[in-house]
Order: C-alpha cells, then sequence, then structure tokens
C-alpha cells in the first residue's frame, strides 16, 4: 500500500509538472522546458507506461532524450527561454503595482542565471 502511494504521488506531480510546462507555453513566465524535465523525472518513479508516452512525444520526448543522453539543453531553446521570460517579465512591470511588479523579474532572473549555466548543446555537437 506504501509503495502504491508513493508511485501515485510522483505520478501527480509529473502531472503537475507537465501542466506547468503546458501553462508555459502560452504564459512566458514559466518556462517549459524545465517542468518537462522534471515530469520525465516524476513519471519515471510514479509510471512507466506515462514515462514513455512523455519519451514518444514528438515535441517533448526530444527534448527529454537529448537531456537524459547529454545533460545538455539547445542554445536555441535556451535562448528562447530567456527571450520570452525577459518579455514577459517587462509587461509584467509595466502591468502590475510597482510594489509587486519587480517580483516576476526576479524570479525570472533566477530561472534565466540556472538555465543559461546549464551544459549547451548545439544540434551539430557530437553526442
Amino acid at each position: 500500500m506504501h509503495e502504491r502511494l508513493i508511485r501515485y504521488l510522483w505520478l501527480c506531480a509529473g502531472w503537475l509538472a507537465l501542466t506547468a510546462g503546458f501553462v508555459g507555453v502560452f504564459l512566458p513566465l514559466l518556462p517549459t522546458v524545465p517542468f518537462v524535465l522534471l515530469a520525465a523525472y516524476c513519471f519515471a518513479r510514479g509510471s512507466r507506461r506515462w514515462e514513455q508516452w512523455l519519451l514518444d512525444h514528438p515535441r517533448l520526448g526530444p527534448i527529454v532524450h537529448d537531456w537524459r543522453a547529454h545533460h545538455a539543453i539547445p542554445r536555441r531553446a535556451k535562448q528562447v527561454a530567456i527571450a520570452m521570460m525577459t518579455t514577459s517579465s517587462v509587461m509584467a512591470w509595466w502591468g502590475l503595482p510597482a510594489r509587486v511588479g519587480w517580483i516576476p523579474g526576479a524570479c525570472c532572473l533566477v530561472v534565466a542565471i540556472w538555465l543559461w549555466r546549464l551544459p549547451t548543446r548545439d544540434k551539430d555537437s557530437p553526442a
């Protein structure tokens, strides 16, 4: 019973991460790639079936495969993520009250630094 509960919690965490990643496609304050990688990690512990579904997904699967094989993120993905976070942070700064307008930018800055420090994989670089 205990093991089953743990697997269920991992599965729920995976779906929560994948949902956050999906929202990040439309809301640039949330970067998609880290949430997809987190979902893969959780699914690997909670459900082989959902892990395989994610690995076989035409858009999300290559991100996970690349991370698992090389522990690197494509340079273009980093650039797009940081550009989107910057754009949305500026929009939030403009649209939110001054006392809280800086918070999205600060959070995105932390994520951008973390993301940029991860190893970079160019499409042309060897395996």
